[in-house]
């Protein structure tokens, strides 16, 4: 069965519409992608954790910083490797320049034997719509799109 993954899609309002804070993945693989790349901060759900303090556990491992305020359901999309992610909206802001995130080891190059470590995610960034929709990882997009749905509501 394929992992479930949730996440905080944390937006704020400006003058010039909304902003999505997107974040994106540290390590070698991802060092020079850019497009399609980014994401929304989120992780695998523990055995019987819910969803929502899923998110938020999460949202703190990889910014550093833990999100206060309600979370509105955005609902579920599945990435091409069969994960299901689970997202919820939630308006705030932030400081990305304060953004510090856990890390992983893994062995670099592979088969040298050496193991690094290496942050989750290695920077975040707000982005508008239109450019957070080309940065974002394809399978996230329909997320961007309930969040527009529901801010105008």
């Amino acid at each position: 069965m394929p992992a479930t993954s949730a996440g905080i899609m944390l937006y704020r309002r400006r003058s010039d519409g909304l902003f999505l804070l997107l974040v994106h993945p540290g390590g070698p693989f991802w060092r020079n992608k850019d497009a399609g790349a980014w994401s929304i901060p989120k992780g695998e759900c523990g055995a019987g954790e819910a969803p929502e303090a899923a998110a938020r556990r999460e949202f703190a491992e990889e910014v550093g910083q833990v999100p206060a305020g309600r979370l509105t359901p955005l609902g579920g999309v599945v990435q091409s490797g069969g994960k299901r992610v689970v997202a919820f909206a939630l308006e705030g802001d932030l400081d990305v320049s304060a953004v510090r995130s856990n890390t992983f080891t893994l062995e670099w190059p592979p088969g040298s034997g050496r193991m690094c470590a290496f942050p989750e995610i290695d920077r975040a960034a707000w982005f508008p719509l239109a450019e957070a929709r080309e940065k974002i990882i394809v399978a996230q997009r329909p997320l961007i799109d309930r969040l527009e749905t529901l801010s105008r509501g």
